[in-house]
């Protein structure tokens, strides 16, 4: 089982970047998947996360307004979209298989984590 979050990248203030996940390995289309991240010298945070069907979400109170989690389950992706960067937002963001429907906010509850993928707003 396989995890990738791909698609960070060096963005200003203001802008815009897509996070996609992809999951090889088996399907995860049962499971709830979340989004985190972690910037430098600070704890995983949680940022999103979708449930099993994708018509359930949940945001971070720092990125709600801003960012979207979607997932194609045909595919075995997910993907967040984030507008309205921030410096703040700087971290490298990690994709997570949760061990029920819907993805919590505490990482304990994930049990597949992807390699990060580092996104950096410049101000």
């Amino acid at each position: 089982v396989q995890l990738q979050a791909y698609g960070g990248g060096l963005v200003q203030a203001g802008g815009s970047l897509s996070l996609s996940c992809a999951a090889s390995g088996r399907t995860f289309s049962n499971n709830g998947i979340g989004w985190f991240r972690q910037a430098p010298g600070k704890e995983r945070e949680f940022v999103a996360a979708i449930s099993w069907r994708g018509d359930i979400t949940n945001y971070a109170d720092s990125v709600k307004g801003r960012f979207t989690i979607s997932r194609d389950n045909a595919k075995n992706l997910v993907y967040l979209q984030m507008n309205s960067l921030k410096p703040e937002d700087t971290a490298l963001y990690y994709c997570a298989v949760a061990l029920k429907i819907m993805g919590p906010v505490v990482p304990s509850g994930y049990r597949y984590w992807g390699q990060g993928t580092l996104v950096t707003v410049s101000s």
